[in-house]
């Protein structure tokens, strides 16, 4: 059963037509009870027409061998107040439902025995009735009949009538059931038959519906299956233009794609970018020993322990991104920025700092000190090989935002190339020789770190001319 309904087509068709089947059964069920309550409805009017037309007679002196006790084969009983058949149907074989099972009629009593005992003397026999006056009351009971050898099951209607000279009578005429029960028959038949036809019928139409409903999913699915055997990037889904929410799914589902593919794409660079600057250094230092063990009196020992310090410095920054990347949450210190500008511009030359608005302490944001400090730290070290004389730190706040700028008097960066320096292993022309130092990841590093601590880390043209970073932190 499980492996039947594993698929979304199976459930809905599945769910549509347990809905529709039991919408059928409910609606089948009142059809049937509100075509049976008609249809007794009727026949009850239709006896009480037969008794009527029988009491009317009655009523005027009709003698009982003249009523119209035979028309249309009914069954009709005329009943005394002592509950004697006083006239009846020729044809009338059975009788049951009325009270009276007598189908032969009593010999009638004379006019003057029958004037002894009227019903105006007996309160009790019914509603009073003057004489020739015929009852509002209708007494309706269920019973059967048989007529001329047919039984059949009828509704009787019984109707008082008062006559002048044989007092209170009751008439009891009957109207066949025979059209309820073959109607209702006939319509559970046509149900039973056509329920099943038609839940057959909204169970495939479901089927077709939800497969062409469900083709464009299929065709997203089968594309990301191929995709992840060819581990290829580059290809999309593809987007129907229904308008729905299959084709939102597309769209966000090829969005994904692009942006795994640029991190992809920007992991496969910073590997051979980082395998790049590990080399030199290291292929530096490789030749350098080499040298020295052929040559001891050659050995470089400055410039081995330049390549080992620029070693070390790139391997630090390489493990901070891979751990930036790996989504390490900072610390939630409360860091002073003025102090931790201060402490990072000791023993810098040219670097002086300058708090804004408010004296040490007003200045402070919740995060790690280390990775802070890192980022002030790649600020100086970038304005400084810049500067042509002279690097300035503001520390200020600006409303629930703690600032921090450096600014230095050098060239600064072109507008052009405002962002991109933020990129890792970019490095401006200028900036590209081993002397100037740096791998291209200092400002990248500061940028992540910015980021991760809910802030961010832009570049302008500075006062001096120069360059102008703002790091602009949260204010604890």
């Amino acid at each position: 059963m499980s492996r039947l309904l594993g698929s979304v087509r199976a459930r809905a068709t599945l769910g549509a037509t347990l809905v529709v089947a039991v919408a059928l059964v409910a609606a089948g069920t009142a059809v049937l009870l509100s075509l049976r309550s008609n249809l007794l409805g009727e026949a009850g009017t239709q006896a009480e027409r037969s008794a009527r037309e029988v009491a009317t007679e009655l009523a005027v002196g009709t003698p009982y061998a003249d009523l119209s006790l035979d028309v249309d084969d009914r069954p009709v009983q005329v009943v005394d107040e002592d509950g004697t058949l006083v006239a009846a149907g020729e044809d009338l074989e059975r009788i049951t439902g009325t009270g009276v099972d007598a189908v032969k009629p009593q010999p009638a009593a004379s006019p003057g025995d029958a004037g002894d005992d009227d019903g105006d003397d007996d309160e009790d026999a019914g509603e009073p009735l003057e004489p020739g006056e015929i009852g509002e009351r209708t007494t309706i009971s269920d019973g059967s009949a048989t007529i001329d050898g047919d039984a059949e099951d009828y509704r009787f209607a019984a109707v008082p009538v008062e006559t002048e000279d044989r007092g209170r009578l009751t008439v009891y005429a009957g109207a066949p059931l025979s059209a309820e029960h073959g109607a209702v028959n006939t319509a559970l038949t046509v149900m039973l038959i056509g329920f099943p036809v038609l839940l057959a019928v909204v169970g495939w139409v479901t089927w077709l519906v939800t497969r062409r409903a469900l083709r464009p999913v299929e065709g997203i699915r089968r594309e990301m299956a191929a995709i992840t055997a060819s581990e290829d990037l580059a290809r999309r889904v593809p987007v129907p233009g229904t308008h729905d929410e299959v084709e939102r799914l597309a769209s966000t589902t090829n969005e994904t794609l692009a942006a795994l593919e640029a991190s992809v794409e920007r992991q496969r660079r910073f590997v051979a970018d980082a395998s790049h600057e590990l080399r030199s250094p290291i292929a530096s230092l490789r030749t350098q020993l080499e040298v020295a063990a052929a040559h001891p009196e050659l050995l470089d020992l400055d410039g081995a322990v330049e390549d080992t310090v620029r070693l070390q410095r790139l391997a630090a920054d390489l493990l901070l991104l891979a751990r930036l990347d790996a989504g390490e949450r900072p610390a939630d210190a409360r860091v002073d920025l003025a102090v931790l500008a201060r402490e990072e511009a000791a023993g810098r030359a040219g670097v002086s700092v300058r708090e804004e608005g408010g004296e040490t302490g007003a200045v402070t944001v919740a995060g790690s000190r280390g990775q802070l400090g890192r980022v002030l730290a790649n600020l100086l070290d970038n304005a400084q090989r810049h500067a042509r004389s002279a690097v300035v730190v503001s520390v200020r706040r600006d409303g629930g935002l703690a600032v921090v700028g450096v600014a230095d008097d050098g060239d600064g960066v072109p507008e052009a190339d405002r962002e991109r320096i933020f990129e890792r292993f970019v490095r401006l022309d200028d900036a590209r020789s081993r002397d100037d130092g740096g791998a291209g990841l200092g400002l990248a590093i500061a940028r992540d770190v910015a980021v991760r601590h809910g802030g961010t880390l832009t570049v302008h043209g500075g006062p001096a001319g120069g360059a102008l970073f703002e790091l602009r932190l949260p204010a604890a």
